[in-house]
C-alpha cells in the first residue's frame, strides 16, 4: 500500500487493520472496511488522497454506495494533513467536520486532579460491560449504538490479546465514571482510543487524571516514544489534552452523512 500521509489516518488504519478491519488501495483513494460492524461509521469509508476536481463530489458520494451498497451511511475522509474546502459535499447534503491529531513526548499533570478515583486497567468482563453502558450513556444509544459499541469492544479485546495496550477506567465506589484506551503502534508510537466520561460527573478532573495517568504508563513502555490521541478541533477536549502538554500535528477533515 502507498504509505499514507496523514498521522490519524496513519495510526486509525494500523489499529483497524489489526482487529480485523482491511484496506483496499486503488491509488486515488483508500476503501477501509470493518465487516463484522457495518454501523461502524469510522470502519467503513473512503479516506481520499486529493480533493476531487470541482464537481466531482457527487461522484465521489456514488462510489461511497458503489463500495458499500447496503450501508446506512456515507463516510469520507482525506488523507492530508490539513482541513480542506468541503463545500461541495456539504451541498451535496453531508457534514463537514474537523478532527485535529495531537501528539507529545511528554506529559504534564492535569491543572485540577481527581484524587478521588480508582484508575487502573480493565480486568473482567464486567468493566467491559460497564463500558458498554458508559458509551450509552454519553451518547444516549438505542439498540444499533450498543450493536456498534460491542462490536468496538470486541476489536479492543483483540488489541489488548495481540499485547498491544490496554483499555483504563476511572472508577468512583467500583462504578465506571470515565474510560480511555492505549494502543502501541510502529515508529515508537502510542495512539488512545475512545476518551468518554459519564455526563453525570463531568468537570471534576476525571478524563485528564485517566489520560495524563495513561499516557505516563504508555510512555515508560519499551519503544514507545510518542502519544497520539485525535480530538474534535477546538472544542473542550482538544483544550484539555493542550494543558497535559499535547501539539497539534494536523487537522483533518471528515465528512459524514446518514442516510
Amino acid at each position: 500500500m502507498t504509505p499514507v500521509t496523514s498521522l490519524a489516518l496513519r495510526t486509525d488504519l494500523s489499529l483497524l487493520t489489526r482487529s480485523g478491519s482491511t484496506v483496499e488501495d486503488y491509488g486515488t483513494h483508500l476503501v477501509v472496511r470493518t465487516p463484522d460492524n457495518p454501523t461502524y461509521y469510522w470502519g467503513n469509508f473512503l479516506a481520499l488522497r486529493a480533493l476531487p476536481f470541482p464537481g466531482g463530489a457527487r461522484e465521489v458520494m456514488a462510489a461511497c454506495d458503489a463500495e458499500f451498497p447496503t450501508s446506512r451511511h456515507r463516510a469520507i475522509t482525506f488523507d492530508l494533513t490539513g482541513s480542506v474546502d468541503a463545500g461541495e459535499f456539504v451541498a451535496a447534503g453531508m457534514t463537514a467536520s474537523d478532527t485535529v491529531a495531537m501528539t507529545a513526548t511528554s506529559l504534564v499533570p492535569p491543572p485540577r486532579p481527581n484524587a478521588d478515583a480508582e484508575l487502573r486497567p480493565f480486568a473482567s468482563d464486567d468493566d467491559w460491560e460497564q463500558r458498554i453502558a458508559l458509551a450509552l450513556a454519553v451518547h444516549e444509544g438505542s439498540a444499533s449504538h450498543e450493536a456498534f459499541t460491542r462490536g468496538r469492544v470486541t476489536a479492543e479485546r483483540a488489541l489488548e490479546a495481540q499485547g498491544l495496550g490496554q483499555r483504563w477506567g476511572a472508577f468512583l465506589d467500583g462504578r465506571l465514571v470515565s474510560t480511555a484506551a492505549l494502543f502501541t503502534l510502529e515508529d515508537g508510537l502510542a495512539r488512545y482510543q475512545s476518551v468518554e466520561t459519564r455526563p453525570d460527573v463531568r468537570r471534576q478532573g476525571l478524563a485528564g487524571t485517566l489520560v495524563h495517568r495513561l499516557g505516563e504508563h504508555g510512555l515508560a513502555q519499551p519503544g514507545v516514544s510518542r502519544l497520539v490521541i485525535v480530538a474534535d478541533a477546538d472544542q473542550d477536549s482538544a483544550r484539555l489534552y493542550a494543558g497535559l502538554g499535547f501539539a497539534e500535528s494536523e487537522r483533518v477533515t471528515e465528512l459524514l452523512q446518514v442516510l
